[in-house]
């Protein structure tokens, strides 16, 4: 075991803890959200973490999560949902019945964000391979590429379909649905199911995002459609 393994760790419990950021911004103190992080990355991501890292219960059970589709987005994901449920959704949100979209302020800056958390996903991918095997992590980052690929047609389709217009957010969002998807099992799967679990995962995250918005589940980036959601089943993909 290297001391890096601990950087590492570091670097997924912070992921799940900034997942929750999204879905609960506007309406949270930033005092609060520090308090809650120091409890979410202090025990819930340790605790929940070792079930399968730390080769505890889930482990034991032959449970498969390679990168974290369950262990960090998830996690993250049910956080998130367990926010936005105390929390409320923001003023003004859903107004008779009616959901008022309250589109972000810069697109130009969501796209930078997401290319920034793809090449991101690179080192959270490719690194949990935890060696420098040229075949398994060339594998990884290929099929991590391809299902973000995929995710980004799934969420343009579906989107269309729902919306009858090209909706780009949702293509933002089907890149990362397709990412964490692919994140379970990016060691395992072949490019072409790499492409299918983008693809689905893309195309779910849209129907997701919707079917929240009519439970009045107030998430501002669509962080428990991305992360929970698309978690859960690239954990089942596997």
């Amino acid at each position: 075991t290297y001391w890096t393994a601990f950087l590492f760790q570091g670097m997924f419990a912070a992921t799940a803890a900034t997942i929750v950021s999204g879905a609960v911004a506007v309406r949270i103190k930033i005092s609060a959200y520090l308090v809650f992080t120091l409890c979410f990355v202090g025990i819930v991501y340790p605790l929940i973490g070792s079930w399968q890292w730390g080769e505890g219960a889930l482990f034991k059970m032959g449970f498969y999560d390679f990168a974290g589709s369950t262990m960090v987005h998830s996690v993250g994901g049910w956080g998130a949902l367990a926010g936005v449920i105390i929390l409320g959704p923001r003023i003004g949100k859903y107004v008779n019945g009616k959901v008022i979209d309250k589109p972000g302020s810069s697109v130009p800056l969501a796209t930078v964000g997401v290319f920034l958390l793809w090449f991101g996903w690179m080192g959270f991918n490719g690194g949990s391979v935890l060696s420098a095997d040229p075949t398994k992590t060339s594998l990884v980052l290929v099929n991590t590429s391809l299902a973000a690929s995929a995710g980004a047609i799934g969420g343009f389709v579906a989107g269309y379909l729902m919306f009858k217009r090209l909706d780009f957010g949702m293509v933002l969002n089907g890149i990362l649905a397709g990412l964490v998807g692919i994140t379970a099992g990016a060691d395992l799967m072949t490019p072409l199911e790499s492409l299918f679990i983008g693809l689905v995962c893309g195309a779910v995250v849209v129907v997701s995002a919707v079917s929240l918005d009519k439970l009045k589940l107030d998430d501002c980036v669509g962080a428990i459609s991305v992360h929970l959601i698309c978690g859960i089943i690239g954990t089942l993909a596997v």
